[in-house]
């Protein structure tokens, strides 16, 4: 995963529609009371607090310090550690395992799933949602060309975001060993707050893609970048965003073996 700054106040105030849509996804998640639940990328714990409420042992684990920092602060009741998710130490633990809007970040894909997999009981069953193929589209084309027309397309990162398509992830998932039920790839054009909402959006989101540039080439690109879409992503004083979405559930399904007879 790249090294991204999460500034957890501001996600909160500015991009809190992130926990609101994976609000949705918590009904293919349907938690039940008493189950042990693990929450891969809770950010600030507003979804792992919703799971807590239907009775599930809710437990939260994100890369960022500062997530956790506030999800403890937030959420007292809950229990929530830094953790890598492509270093869950777990085994067999959860009857199922959620997470929204984390996947897409994370590089080492079968690591993930390999250990997606090992902490979920037999018969445990995987929840996600993340970005999908074609995912903020207009707004990676936008940067990609702003850098070109001033020269710094070299120098700018394009990718660190995973947006797979329906095939590559039930392929990924199969091949680890779960059984895929569902799997659904939609658009859901977002809302982003604000005149400088989209300016803000690139700021937490698109940071990795700047890391080699100086702040004042990063901003002639953002600049430029959002020049460019404002034409057609700029709506009666909002901006929206291309957003599409892909919402996985599979399962670990217990082994069937049958009887030899004689």
């Amino acid at each position: 995963m790249p090294e991204i700054h999460w500034d957890a106040n501001l996600y909160n105030k500015q991009h809190h529609f992130v926990s609101a849509y994976g609000a949705d996804v918590l009904q293919w998640l349907a938690p039940k009371p008493s189950e042990d639940i693990l929450d891969v990328g809770c950010g600030t714990g507003d979804l792992a607090a919703q799971i807590a409420e239907k009775g599930a042992n809710i437990f939260g684990v994100d890369a960022s310090a500062e997530m956790i920092a506030t999800a403890r602060t937030t959420h007292p009741e809950l229990a929530f550690e830094v953790v890598d998710a492509t270093k869950l130490p777990y085994r067999e633990l959860f009857d199922a395992i959620f997470s929204n809007a984390t996947f897409h970040w994370i590089e080492d894909q079968e690591a993930l799933v390999e250990g997606l997999f090992k902490s979920l009981k037999q018969g445990g069953r995987l929840v996600a949602e993340f970005g999908g193929k074609g995912n903020v589209k207009s707004i990676t084309d936008a940067i990609a060309t702003a850098s070109k027309q001033l020269n710094l397309i070299d120098k700018v990162v394009t990718n660190f975001w995973f947006f797979p398509s329906i095939s590559t992830y039930t392929s990924l998932l199969e091949a680890k060993g779960f059984e895929v039920e569902q799997a659904w790839l939609f658009d859901r054009p977002t809302k982003l707050n604000g005149e400088d909402g989209m300016y803000i959006w690139i700021n937490q989101f698109a940071q990795h893609a700047f890391k080699n540039l100086s702040p004042e080439e990063a901003e002639n690109i953002k600049k430029l970048a959002i020049s460019i879409l404002k034409p057609q992503y700029f709506i009666n004083g909002e901006w929206l965003a291309d957003y599409r979405r892909l919402r996985i559930k599979a399962w670990k399904r217990q082994k069937i073996y049958s009887k030899r007879t004689k």
